[in-house]
């Protein structure tokens, strides 16, 4: 149980004290009036003695009485009404509420913290209320009358014959037997007769004297004379006087309706309808029976216009709330005891104490005494003769326990004079005077005596006060029996069926239980008299017990507040709605947060009724708010009731205040983090033939590598911008910005270019919601041109438009459990900072889902797709937590959040805006293979742009054709088969042979030291004027890998005129082709053996190429045409084509191959001298009737295009040996290399839809070292075996870079010269001499020695079988000095003895350097068997 204020060694002598009668004359009544009391209400405040009483028991010994009260109350002839009862503890229990910010105990159980109201005094008021309106009953004496005051006016006529007549009308009343009520203890009731006397009015004199003539009638003892109304009550107070009586006349009168002003929505309290106000004394009733004076209906009588059965729920009991102000009102405006100065409270006081200690307590001591006697003499024969028989009939006594053993009788009833009454009269009069020991035992004795007579409810009585009487009793001589109160509770429930006095023992005991921290057994016995016949009574008797399970030693948290529950829900069909919601709210705090999600539901709904039925709207407002939030676990028809709730409630909240700000809804959810900001228009969608380029759209799915690769583009053109060099202001531009972007800087949004925020929303209910009329909520603040600043905050279209326009969706529905996005447009009109804080909505379910009670759709709703049931405007906040900082120290220890400000654009000045199209963009092309197409590129904004450039990292996929309109061919329809090349018709007599043409890397952007990714757009005037549209021609090449390729481009591009906070715009494109295979191309050089050519000079070389057809006819290619084979290279060029087969054109049909070979001849000095770094010879041997002039475009950018980027891959690998060669060494390789380039144009013949196409194409051979095979395609390599690993010391001796055999055998170049066959009669001359000449020639760019060795003998058996054996004649080494690229013979003569077949290859050829110690030996594995043949004639 709660605690209280008083303790109950207090509580319970307080709850009986001795009841005294008044009786006043009208006069006397009259003047108590003058201060709006009554004669006893007057009393009350000085009721209780401020010094100890003594008086003597039976046995003469002195009993102390401390603390005593008495209770004096008007006589009231009639017996309060339950109903009137149950009201008036209704409006005590109404009236009682926790004082405002009341600290609440902390208790802290387990892990909950709860918060716990420690007293209870609207539980102590009842009980108190309850205890003082019992009805006196005969079976007890405790609030029976002892004594009557008879009160009468000095300022009477008569005031002796005025008692005369009051004593009378006492007597009349008790021993009448028209009156069974009130009761009255003994037939000889203690008169005393007080003389009021109104000081300011009166003649003293005369009261002196009236007062004398008492004593002489009444003795001293017996009267008394009152002074009061020292002052007159419309004098101006200059003193304050205390008013002691508010406090007790509050309580009693019925007036606090507070609680019962609810809304019209709920049928409460217990109300009577159309009651006066009742007040304990009923002084506003009218005077009855024409008697002097007038005796009143009793305080708790109900009206007889009321009907009992209407008093607890009657439909129309609500009263209106002003009238009940009013009453307030004029009742508070009451000054109790106006009349009175503080020294008549000090004689009030002064004449309570006379009346007790000469009047009431000798009284009370003399009743004792005779009682005593006259059980003592009566304890003689008779009792115990009657006592004797009933043992030998009955045979033994009867248990106490065993109540429900006994028959039903608790109708015994036994006469006034019955002496076992008189034990029980005497038990009540000792425990009054709080004389417990001797009140336990005459208790005790009675209650064997009813007992034996089976006298069940005056059993209970004396159970229940012997109980009390053993606890209260000094030194506690005995334990509480406690068994005793609950035999006493059970007869009283089952046997005599008073709840009213089982209810009081329940009190009483709970009381006495608690003090002796008997929590368990005090909460059984509350939770034991919880009916269903007083809900009020079980409301507060469940808290109570709630309260005994938390106050337990360790507390039961969890039974607490199940209790409270129980509470809150009997107090809620009692109609106390404030009492019901505070228990709920105390329940809440333990099942809060510890995944009870369903009794959570069921508290914070039953809260939110509780509070929107007192109009606490914000509270209900909350609490459905919580129900809705927490994942709930309900079904879909529970959470759609609150919903419905919720919105209902809210809406009346918003109606309260129409003008206040947006509240923040608690549906959807919305994941703030998940937002994302577009910057830009929405992509236009593929018009036919044209496809828009894809840049950046919220549809595409973030992806880190991809947004590297844009930000590395991005990079590269800004530098070749800035001529290498990034600036330090730059920041790679964001279209898109999302949780993964970089959200510490204010994003730039151009002003008339739309703004997209992607809100994420998720419902977690499992009924849909509709929001409706959803926009952004923002906040703008707008720079004029001269700086300063306007802010504006707007939340609606309906404002100013021309700053900010706001898209409104008018229906958005999100299903139950479902997440779904919705894309909300803001329109910048004018510069300035922009914040978007959050959206706007109005938020309802769907009327057709599940209808609210069968109630139409309101009135006002909106009408659209979705009927609605009920809507409410508010708002959410978008508030995104930018990303934990971690880089300094103080951030690891600590936990920052960087700024997040995607929402945060600042509005810049107009800026251009490009769209390209693409038209005929292919998606599938053969590999190598050359398509044509066009790219258009639109200006749609109203400033000019410039400055176009494309980055890619693929630059070999596309051109724009060169720099000079000579090399790029007008259109596509300038050749037969609207060939892609430029073409010219050839002669049929100059195949075979090459046709030569020059151009220079430069004119196709790929000069050295260029980016060669960074191409500029050539833009006609270089400027795209707002609205112009251009149309550029575009060349693509299909990728050489097979599979699926996705290319990126990014079109970099700037404003005409400079904007300092945007410096330049990029638009994104990503092109996904898909290649199959054509052709592989393999190609070698090798040097030939003729050291002469047309032209006299050294250095011819002889090119193969293999080209095979790899395609498996999936794009329905049937063959491939082998048009044209060119070459490309600064120093070499193809001289004729040495086929020897006559087929002109060569055709490849499937997986097959065809073998070409090529002579290759220096350049002539002339066209290289030119302008050595960039030019390069094109030559062109043609295999159809047309040639396609390779040095244009774009066969010509494609193989620079390809060229840079081999070069770019070498250099790489260049730059991972990191070696200094030695030049000597340097030297030596150079004679190997070569630059030659072959290019391959070719045909295929492709049958689509029974039509046939034809497509061309083009494959790069690069061929840089002499006998090395190189591919057009990249080779897969394959992985290297796994090598066990080996475990050694480094060495420290670096090994000198020797240059490889194959490089060294490439420094000369040697040659035989000899006839074929030679006829020699060997029968005229043995010996046959035949002249060989020996061509040596430098390849280096060095002096070489060479030694020439003669006397090498081929020593392999194998060898002398198949070739004879011979020799040389004549000097057997040659040492010479050959220089730079010189040619040397040397005339030979070999000997041979007979015919045959001889290899003349013989010779061993030395080199090296000149200016090197070291000798190279140049093997001649290179050179073929030199074979010839000796004839005999």
């Amino acid at each position: 149980m709660a605690q209280c204020v008083q303790s109950v060694q207090e509580l319970i002598p307080d709850s009986f004290v001795p009841c005294v009668a008044a009786l006043c004359s009208d006069e006397a009544e009259r003047l108590t009036r003058l201060n709006h009391l009554s004669f006893a209400e007057l009393l009350k405040p000085f009721s209780r003695l401020t010094s100890e009483v003594h008086m003597r028991d039976p046995n003469n010994q002195l009993h102390v009485i401390k603390n005593l009260k008495i209770a004096v109350s008007n006589i009231i002839t009639q017996p309060p009404q339950p109903g009137a009862i149950r009201k008036l503890l209704n409006d005590v229990v109404s009236g009682s509420q926790p004082a405002e910010g009341l600290v609440a105990n902390v208790i802290t159980a387990g892990d909950y913290d709860l918060n716990i109201s420690a007293t209870t005094p609207w539980f102590e008021s009842y009980r108190e209320t309850f205890l003082q309106s019992m009805p006196a009953s005969d079976h007890e004496f405790l609030n029976h009358y002892l004594a009557c005051m008879l009160v009468a006016s000095s300022s009477e006529a008569e005031p002796v014959e005025q008692f005369s007549k009051l004593s009378q009308e006492q007597h009349r009343i008790q021993h009448n037997n028209d009156y069974s009520y009130p009761k009255w203890f003994i037939p000889n009731t203690l008169k005393y007769y007080v003389l009021l006397h109104d000081v300011s009015a009166g003649d003293e004199q005369r009261a002196e004297s009236i007062y004398e003539e008492m004593k002489q009638k009444y003795g001293t003892q017996g009267c008394y004379l009152l002074k009061i109304n020292s002052r007159t009550s419309n004098r101006a107070s200059d003193e304050q006087i205390p008013d002691p009586w508010s406090q007790y006349l509050q309580k009693n009168s019925i007036q606090n309706q507070e609680s019962y002003e609810d809304g019209p929505c709920t049928i409460t309290s217990n109300k009577n309808s159309d009651s006066n106000l009742l007040s304990l004394d009923g002084l506003d009733n009218e005077v009855k029976d024409g008697l002097p004076n007038n005796f009143r209906a009793h305080p708790l009588q109900l009206d007889s216009s009321s009907d009992p059965s209407n008093s607890i729920d009657g439909p129309d009991h609500v009263k209106s709330a002003s009238s009940l102000h009013e009453t307030k009102k004029a009742n508070t405006g009451i000054i109790h005891g106006a009349c009175l100065t503080l020294t008549d409270h000090d004689r009030i006081r002064q004449f309570i104490q006379e009346f007790t200690f000469r009047g009431l307590l000798p009284h009370i001591e003399k009743t004792i005494r005779q009682l005593n006697d006259q059980l003592i003499s009566r304890k003689g024969l008779s009792r115990s003769l009657f006592s004797a028989t009933k043992k030998w009939f009955s045979g033994s006594k009867v248990p106490e326990k065993s109540i429900n053993e006994l028959k039903n009788t608790s109708g015994l009833l036994y006469p006034p004079e019955a002496p076992e009454l008189q034990i029980r009269k005497m038990a009540d009069l000792c425990f009054l005077v709080q004389h417990y020991d001797l009140a336990y035992s005459c208790y005790h004795t009675a209650k064997k005596d009813f007992l034996n007579d089976q006298a069940m409810l005056y059993a209970a009585g004396a159970l229940e006060m012997a109980a009390v009487s053993a606890f209260l009793q000094p030194g506690a001589p005995r334990p509480y029996p406690a068994h005793y109160m609950d035999t006493a509770i059970q007869t009283y429930r089952d046997i005599c069926k008073n709840m009213v006095l089982a209810e009081r023992c329940v009190l009483l005991s709970a009381e006495i239980l608690k003090s002796q921290s008997k929590y368990s057994e005090a909460a059984a016995l509350l939770i034991r008299l919880t009916s269903e016949d007083s809900d009020l009574r079980s409301a507060l008797l469940l808290e109570q017990a709630a309260h005994c399970f938390i106050n337990m030693k360790s507390p039961m948290v969890r039974k607490y507040a199940f209790h409270m529950i129980l509470a809150g829900h009997r107090f809620s069909k009692a109609g106390q709605k404030k009492h019901a919601l505070r228990c709920y709210c105390q329940a809440m705090q333990v099942y809060k947060g510890k995944g009870w999600s369903l009794a959570e539901d069921h508290i914070n709904f039953t809260i939110g009724r509780q509070s929107y039925t007192l109009r606490q709207l914000d509270n209900a407002v909350s609490a459905f708010r919580h129900i809705l939030i927490n994942e709930s676990k309900q079904s879909a028809a529970q959470q759609g009731a609150f919903l419905r709730e919720y919105l209902y409630v809210y809406k009346n909240v918003s109606q309260l205040s129409p003008d206040g700000p947006l509240p923040q809804l608690p549906l959807p959810y919305i994941n703030s983090s998940a937002t994302r900001v577009f910057f830009g228009h929405d992509r236009r969608p593929a018009d036919g033939e044209k496809q828009a380029a894809t840049h950046v759209s919220l549809d595409q799915e973030y992806d880190s590598e991809s947004s590297q690769q844009w930000r590395e583009l991005e990079e590269q053109v800004v530098a070749v911008v800035n001529r290498g060099v990034i600036p330090s202001n730059f920041y790679p531009t964001q279209y898109c910005l999302n949780s993964y972007s970089d959200n510490s800087r204010f994003p730039l949004a151009v002003v008339e270019e739309p703004i997209t925020v992607e809100v994420a929303f998720r419902n977690p209910l499992k009924v849909p919601l509709l929001l409706t009329d959803l926009s952004l909520l923002w906040k703008f603040q707008s720079k004029d041109s001269s700086g300063k600043d306007n802010e504006e905050v707007k939340e609606l279209v309906t404002g100013e438009p021309e700053m900010i326009g706001t898209e409104v969706i008018s229906e958005f529905l999100i299903n139950g459990e479902e997440s779904k996005v919705a894309r909300l447009k803001l329109f910048p009109h004018h510069i300035g900072e922009l914040h978007i804080l959050g959206v706007v909505y109005n938020l309802g379910t769907i009327q057709g889902y599940m209808t609210v009670d069968g109630i139409g759709a309101l009135p006002g709703c909106h009408t659209g797709k979705h009927s609605l049931s009920m809507s409410v405007r508010g708002r959410q906040d978008l508030e995104i937590q930018g990303p934990r900082l971690n880089n300094t120290k103080e951030e690891k220890t600590s936990i920052k959040y960087g700024p997040d400000r995607r929402l945060d654009p600042i509005i810049t000045a107009e800026m251009p805006l490009l769209e390209v199209f693409f038209i005929h963009f292919p998606t599938g092309l053969l590999c190598g293979e050359i398509r044509k197409a066009y790219v258009e590129f639109v200006n749609v904004s109203k400033c000019p742009l410039t400055g176009l450039k494309v980055v890619s990292k693929r630059p070999e996929f596309f051109t724009f054709g060169g720099n000079t309109d000579v090399l790029t061919p007008l259109s596509p329809s300038a050749s037969e088969n609207c060939s892609a090349y430029k073409t010219v018709v050839t002669d049929s007599t100059s195949v075979c042979t090459a046709l030569i043409s020059s151009a220079s890397s430069v004119d196709f952007g790929t000069g050295i030291g260029s980016q060669p990714e960074v191409i500029p757009v050539p833009l006609p005037d270089t400027v795209l004027l707002p609205g112009a549209s251009v149309q550029l021609p575009m060349w693509l090449r299909g990728p050489d890998e097979e599979g699926v390729h996705e290319i990126n481009f990014l079109f970099y591009y700037e404003s005409v005129k400079k904007q300092p906070k945007i410096c330049h715009r990029i638009l994104r494109h990503t092109a996904v082709i898909c290649t199959s295979r054509s052709l592989n191309v393999r190609a070698t050089v090798c040097r030939s053996n003729s050291l002469e050519d047309e032209e006299g000079r050294g250095g011819n070389m002889l090119v193969f190429v293999d080209v095979e057809n790899t395609n498996t006819s999936e794009a329905g290619v049937k063959e491939f045409h082998i048009v044209q084979v060119s070459s490309s290279s600064k120093h070499w060029r193809l001289q004729k084509s040495v086929n020897l087969s006559e087929n002109k054109d060569a055709k490849l049909a499937s997986r097959e191959k065809g073998k070409f070979c090529f002579k290759a001849i220096r350049c002539k000095e002339k066209e290289v001298a030119t302008q050595p770094s960039e030019k390069y010879t094109f030559a062109d041997i043609i295999f159809g009737n047309e040639q396609i002039i390779s040095s244009a475009s774009p066969c010509a950018d494609f193989f620079y295009r390809s060229l840079s980027s081999e070069l770019k891959k070498a250099q790489l690998s260049v730059h991972a040996e990191k070696q200094s060669i030695e030049d000597a060494v340097r030297l030596i390789q150079k004679c190997s290399e070569v630059d030659l380039n072959i290019v391959v144009l070719w045909k295929a013949y492709v049958v689509e839809d029974s039509k046939q196409l034809i497509l061309e194409g083009q494959h790069h051979v690069l061929l840089r070292t002499i006998g090395k095979e190189a591919f057009s395609c990249p080779q897969k390599q394959e992985p290297p075996e796994m090598e066990l690993l080996k475990f050694f010391r480094p060495e420290n001796t670096t090994v000198p870079l020797r240059p490889s055999v194959e490089q060294l055998s490439n420094l000369i170049k040697t040659s035989l010269h000899y006839p074929e066959s030679f006829n020699h009669p060997f029968h005229q001359k043995s010996l046959c001499l035949v002249p060989v000449t020996l061509l040596l020639s430098n390849c280096s760019k060095a002096d070489v020695d060479v030694i020439v060795d003669l006397r090498h003998k081929t020593t392999s058996p194998e060898a002398l079988e198949i070739h004879g054996s011979f020799t040389w004649l004549g000097q057997t080494q040659y040492k010479l000095q050959l220089k730079s690229q010189e040619i040397h013979s040397l005339q030979l003569k070999a000997c041979f003895v007979h015919t045959g077949v001889y290899n003349l290859g013989t010779p061993r050829v030395f080199a090296k350097l000149s200016d090197q110690v070291t000798v190279f030996e140049t093997s001649q594995q290179n050179s073929m068997p030199a074979l010839i043949i000796i004839n005999n004639v």
